[in-house]
């Protein structure tokens, strides 16, 4: 197994967004990765010049090694995107896009993550322990699917949009979401644990799961009773019939406008 640490240096300016979709375990396989580079602002950096590397042990495949992220790393953008094998550990919070398009491996994110976490992710384990940003699991601006497989768990809370488009894969959010949860979500699974707000809206396909309260609920999902879910006594809809859509809606409580 090979344990690779990689800490931001000392900046000038903290605050300055920096793009790092470079950092992801594929690359460090060999010495190669001294020769990437990462843009700070506007400025392209050497990745060697921008922060300090620990390595220890060796790895006979890209699936044998952890990368570790420590000190400041909550400007770091597009960590892990189209990762594919391996482990990324956020020692902290990380920064805007982290899981971008990844198709396995895991992310695990000891503090919270700003917007668009696991933005179309194909595959793999994304857990956040702390809170996550708007457009959780969803697709970019005009796109049209979100996540579409892998496994997105959020311990906290997340912001709006959270599984916009979600065409596939799994979401579970233990805290809760903010408005237009699971908004046009076209398959997949999505369990939130806490309250949201005008939940999947115009959903065409996928099971969604609320086992707290939907707040602002459409009326446009057709009432089919009551069913239990693991133990608990869920009201089940269909719909959203407004776009003849064929979705499963289970809620613990609910409130209209």
């Amino acid at each position: 197994m090979r344990v690779v640490k990689i800490t931001p240096k000392p900046r000038k300016n903290p605050n300055l967004p920096v793009e790092a979709e470079s950092v992801i375990p594929e690359r460090f396989m060999d010495e190669s990765f001294r020769d990437l580079s990462v843009w700070e602002g506007n400025k392209e950096r050497s990745f060697c010049d921008f922060f300090d590397i620990e390595i220890a042990g060796e790895a006979s495949s890209s699936e044998d090694i952890e990368l570790v992220l420590a000190g400041e790393t909550r400007t770091l953008k597009r960590i892990g995107e189209y990762m594919a094998a391996g482990k990324i550990t956020v020692e902290g919070d990380i920064g805007m896009h982290c899981g971008n398009f990844m198709s396995g491996g895991i992310i695990e994110i000891m503090g919270d993550a700003d917007g668009w976490l696991g933005r179309e992710m194909r595959g793999g384990r994304i857990l956040c322990h702390g809170n996550a940003g708007h457009y959780c699991g969803s697709g970019y601006r005009g796109e049209k699917r979100g996540m579409r497989g892998g496994v997105l768990e959020v311990m906290g809370d997340t912001g709006d949009f959270c599984a916009e488009f979600l065409a596939g894969g799994e979401i579970i959010i233990h805290g809760s979401c903010g408005d237009m949860t699971g908004v046009d979500m076209r398959d997949g699974i999505l369990k939130v644990y806490g309250e949201c707000r005008r939940a999947c809206g115009n959903m065409k396909g996928g099971t969604a799961y609320f086992f707290g309260k939907v707040n602002e609920m459409h009326p446009t999902f057709r009432d089919e009773g009551e069913k239990d879910v693991d133990g608990k006594i869920m009201h089940y809809f269909t719909g959203d019939v407004a776009n003849r859509g064929k979705g499963s809606l289970y809620v613990k409580e609910y409130e209209y406008y």
